[in-house]
């Protein structure tokens, strides 16, 4: 009886610690309630989860990975699913959290069970948790870099121009300032909103727009050098931008980068990333350029020929998806778009240095980005007014500061106004839609996540010959959706291949074929076949294996 009741309390706090996790989800979360649940997760779900710091931020904040799965996760196929790539994106962390509640919370369903049996799932909520802060900063700002001081505007000063709340509301929003020669103009679409007047509709402007706040080195330019400097989205090596803005000394040179790009090295079994910022190849797929391969070394007809043959050398750089990705991006974008009910991408923004063309052009995964959530544009209408629209049929909160006017220092006499769409409103749902943003991602990633490649060993025949000569034959299949190795990552050559291997405890030798085979990539239904010929007899296993995509073996008997 003491065991019943023990058993009976023990379930209840199991019950109310998971309902208090997921009920914890209705919110946006600072760096350290992210943590806090991360911790309580752990606690709660021993069997299934580890949890790891991979780095310290400038500011002191711990970059943490939940890693979810059962027996050696690291020889398992993984995907690493991450939030924080970019500070005004807060939705993100709270996906790729929500994504770990949920999945640890259905942990007993058998298909749940089965798939975190076979995959392995790496969740990094907050990859740049300085940046995240400035939703929680007092006033609100949309924050891009870390703390790391950097002389952003390369005065040899540091930190020295920060943002200002000057009408005291509490965020930081826009300035806009009454100058005849501005190029500037109210929205006719939506009068609240500011654009730039269009000379070949015969428009002038009569406004200069800032960012609100003050000039405080006096060189023209507001607020470029405010607290840090990196942005984690920049600050990778594909397309990097030297000297670029928020780029950093160098690509990963910055705490939190290193950290993540690290960890997913140190990740072989790693075959997929899916990240939440402004890129965007989930909404609308990336499609192939006529060639993406580099181009080989051919004779260039325009030089003379001189006893040393001339070359021209084709484009050696590849910028653009493979074909075979592209399907596969095609696939998932479709998935994604069927699960959200979301529609009108808003587009890919190619930034020099961001982490999702990286993990996909350089790390060589499988790498799909998405900001999370979005409102459709309305045709003639632009983003903000589509925006402005929606929020006030849907949005409770007030999402738009009304312009109001300020005296500053910079400008003596003149008409200055403070205003506009209050930071992050555009980019993140309101609280009272963040539980459905957040399902209706986990489901899409429960579903990716299926794809899985697999090695499938099947069709096995063994022929006697002779007295101890015996041919086998094996067909060696991968019975997921997703390649082996995405076509890039067989470029870039940071994926681990496939191993057939041919094993016994008797004594054997090959008159045809080798112990050890090294296979190349297999596409998602694709079979291949492996033969030898073995001269002895005994008890014989082959196995297929690579961390990346699982493993299965099949054995016989040769008598």
């Amino acid at each position: 009886m003491k065991k019943i009741i023990k058993f009976f309390l023990f379930s209840l706090m199991v019950f109310f610690a998971t309902e208090a996790i997921i009920c914890s989800q209705a919110k946006y979360h600072s760096h350290g309630e992210i943590n806090s649940i991360l911790g309580r997760l752990n606690n709660a779900y021993p069997g299934l989860t580890t949890i790891e710091t991979i780095g310290t931020t400038d500011s002191g904040k711990d970059i943490n990975v939940l890693t979810i799965g059962t027996g050696e996760t690291g020889a398992k196929p993984g995907i690493a699913i991450i939030g924080g790539i970019d500070g005004r994106y807060i939705a993100g962390r709270e996906i790729a959290l929500g994504f770990a509640e949920r999945l640890l919370e259905n942990s007993g369903d058998n298909e749940i069970n089965e798939l975190i049996n076979h995959v392995s799932f790496y969740v990094i909520p907050d990859a740049s948790p300085d940046a995240s802060s400035g939703f929680f900063s007092d006033p609100k700002q949309e924050r891009l870099v870390n703390a790391n001081p950097t002389d952003n505007d390369r005065d040899f000063k540091t930190d020295e121009d920060p943002y200002e709340d000057l009408n005291g509301d509490g965020f930081i929003s826009m300035m806009r300032v009454k100058e005849p020669t501005g190029d500037y103009i109210t929205d006719p679409e939506e009068e609240r909103l500011m654009r730039k007047a269009d000379p070949a509709k015969g428009e002038t402007g009569s406004w200069c727009l800032y960012s609100e706040g003050i000039d405080n080195d006096k060189d023209g330019n507001f607020n470029e050098d405010g607290q840090g400097g990196v942005n984690f989205n920049n600050n990778f090596s594909f397309e990097y931008e030297e000297f670029g803005q928020n780029a950093g000394i160098n690509a990963v040179s910055e705490k939190e980068s290193r950290a993540v790009a690290d960890f997913l090295y140190d990740h072989f079994n790693i075959f997929a990333v899916f990240s939440f910022g402004p890129q965007d190849n989930l909404g609308q797929a990336f499609k192939p350029a006529r060639t993406t391969q580099a181009q080989p070394q051919v004779p260039s007809q325009a030089q003379p020929q001189t006893g040393r043959q001339q070359f021209s050398r084709g484009p050696r750089k590849v910028t653009n998806i493979f074909p075979e990705d592209s399907d596969h991006n095609t696939l998932l974008s479709e998935k994604y778009l069927e699960y959200t009910g979301y529609s009108g991408s808003p587009g890919f923004t190619r930034e020099p240095g961001n982490f999702m063309e990286w993990a996909y052009y350089h790390y060589g995964r499988y790498s799909y980005s998405t900001p999370g959530w979005w409102i459709q544009t309305e045709k003639g209408l632009s983003s903000e007014a589509s925006f402005l629209k929606y929020a006030a049929e849907n949005i409770d909160e007030e999402v738009f500061t009304e312009w109001q006017e300020v005296e500053h220092p910079d400008f003596p006499g003149k008409t200055v106004e403070v205003g506009g769409m209050k930071p992050f409103a555009m980019y993140n749902p309101p609280e009272n839609k963040l539980e459905e943003v957040v399902e209706s991602n986990y489901q899409f990633l429960i579903d990716a996540a299926q794809l899985h490649p697999e090695p499938e060993l099947l069709d096995l025949e063994t022929e006697k010959l002779d007295k101890d000569l015996f041919r086998v034959t094996v067909k060696l299949r991968n019975k997921g959706i997703l390649a082996t190795t995405s076509q890039m990552g067989d470029q870039v050559k940071w994926m681990r291949k496939l191993k057939v291997e041919l094993k016994s405890g008797s004594d054997f030798s090959l008159a045809s074929g080798k112990k050890i085979i090294v296979a190349d990539r297999l596409k998602g239904g694709e079979s291949r076949e492996f033969s030898w010929l073995i001269v002895g007899r005994g008890d014989f296993t082959i196995s297929a294996d690579a961390i990346n995509c699982g493993m299965d073996e099949i054995s016989f008997t040769l008598r």
